[in-house]
């Protein structure tokens, strides 16, 4: 077996890592978000001002038996990396993750990196779990992995309709597409910054990113090329904002992430959640009504966010683990 680096720029090996992970994650996790070919090329191919990837894969004779995906980040978080590693059903308990992990690990220390994070998602196997715990990484913060049917019945759209206006009123909702309007740029990256600041992340050594107009341009444009982008923003007549809920959806695919939805303090206790979901899913079922699931992640004990999920009709799929291990 052999440890190598990927050229991310010759298709046939970046087809290869790709299929380890797309036909891992397909056997593993039923209803997981899958990243699509076109969203990994865009990541590794187009170089970034705020961070770099490095793809690893473990050989044995042609095939590739397994895959590590290494993010460095270049502005903030300088201590840590983030790693992946899966490895394919049929060549576990090998001993391959494990060599994975020592060449990542070497590589991330060279790097000046002190710690890893990475994601695992269980739905019954504990084995992902335990391989982690194994590599000496500890489960800091847990998240439900909810996942939406689409479309919704209409009456249902139309109590939750009612039951946002009985609350939200005297704000006014916009949406856009893939580009924030340059009146809101401002405003959006304020609260881009404080949803880094307020989300739940257990005991994560992660520092919160700043989130600056120039950084979200930057990211639209690269995400321009894999994803198409929804936002829907809460505004009170005087202009101050109030909160947001962002989407993503990629090329290619029937699903759409729910991502962020943040309501800021001082506009709390209106459903202005509950508001700006609305007004997305309204986006996604005008504009891309071939969508058939939507997906989001919230932390168990964000009792007021479970609350607006579970009046959409979100149901528990997964239960993600963040894990951390530090030098």
């Amino acid at each position: 077996m052999e440890i190598s680096e990927i050229d991310v720029h010759d298709e046939a090996q970046l087809t290869a890592w790709f299929d380890v992970e797309d036909t891992s994650i397909a056997h593993d996790r039923p209803h997981a978000v899958s990243r699509t070919f076109e969203a990994l090329a865009v990541q590794v191919r187009i170089p970034s001002d705020y961070g770099r990837t490095t793809l690893l894969t473990a050989t044995d004779g042609d095939e590739v038996v397994g895959i590590a995906e290494l993010g460095i980040s270049l502005q903030d978080n300088l201590h840590l990396a983030e790693l992946e590693i899966t490895v394919r059903p049929e060549h576990r308990r090998r001993g391959i993750g494990r060599a994975l992990y020592a060449e990542a690990t070497t590589r991330r220390r060279a790097a000046g990196r002190t710690g890893a994070i990475g994601e695992v998602s269980i739905v019954e196997d504990q084995g992902p779990l335990a391989f982690a715990r194994e590599m000496g990484a500890e489960s800091v913060h847990e998240e439900d992995h909810l996942m939406l049917d689409l479309p919704l019945p209409q009456d249902h759209v139309g109590a939750l309709v009612d039951r946002a206006s009985a609350s939200a009123g005297g704000y006014e909702v916009v949406t856009w597409q893939d580009r924030c309007p340059d009146d809101l740029i401002e405003a959006y990256a304020a609260m881009r910054t404080q949803m880094n600041a307020d989300v739940p992340t257990g005991e994560l050594d992660l520092e919160a990113v700043v989130m600056t107009p120039e950084r979200i341009r930057a990211g639209e444009e690269r995400l321009s090329r894999s994803y198409d982008v929804v936002v829907a923003a809460a505004r009170r007549p005087d202009g101050v904002m109030g909160g947001y809920s962002l989407l993503y959806l990629a090329h290619g695919t029937d699903q759409v992430i729910q991502d962020d939805t943040l309501v800021m303090p001082g506009h709390r206790g209106h459903r202005l959640g509950l508001a700006l979901k609305l007004a997305t899913y309204d986006v996604v079922r005008s504009v891309h009504p071939a969508r058939t699931t939507m997906h989001t992640w919230t932390d168990p004990e964000n009792t007021a966010m479970q609350a607006t999920n579970r009046a959409f009709g979100y149901r528990a799929v997964e239960r993600m683990h963040e894990v951390q291990v530090k030098d």
